[in-house]
């Protein structure tokens, strides 16, 4: 008991809030079913405006998963200027300039838009899924290093 703790003690965590609401609409929209208002309204209630553009995200399928036999995992969100950003849903990361400022540096949300369409993806069923050897997932994670620079 007191390994599993500690392993869970060192895994990032969404604030408790956020986490039940993901788990609750997960089991709203189980068979295919929409996302219940009463669901929408809290997410824009938690997240304002980012909720109406993550959702805008996944109903644009703009989300998908890469994975690699090595069982590393990532994201790529297509926004909604053209540019993709590589998500980590492990860590809740986002190479978007929005989540460098307002997420870490300011801290005035829990998220950006691109991250929170990942979790919303996740939770509708509808990630684009694509399976890649370990040296393009590599390759997918060094260009996004090199357009940063």
């Amino acid at each position: 008991m007191a390994a599993t703790a500690a392993a869970t003690a060192r895994e990032p965590t969404l604030p408790a809030v956020v986490e039940e609401l993901l788990r609750e609409m997960a089991a709203a929209v189980r068979d295919g079913a929409p996302i219940p208002d009463e669901h929408l309204l809290s997410l824009q209630f938690v997240f304002g405006s980012s909720a109406v553009q993550a959702l805008d995200l996944v109903d644009r399928q703009a989300i998908t998963s890469i994975s690699s036999p090595s069982g590393r995992h990532v994201y790529q969100v297509l926004g909604s200027s053209g540019k993709t950003y590589t998500c980590l849903a492990s860590c809740h990361y986002c190479s978007c300039p929005a989540f460098a400022f307002s997420v870490l540096r300011k801290s005035d949300s829990l998220l950006c838009k691109h991250l929170l369409a990942v979790y919303l993806s996740q939770v509708t069923r509808t990630c684009q899924q694509l399976a890649v050897s370990d040296k393009q997932l590599t390759d997918v994670l060094l260009m996004e290093k090199i357009q940063e620079a």
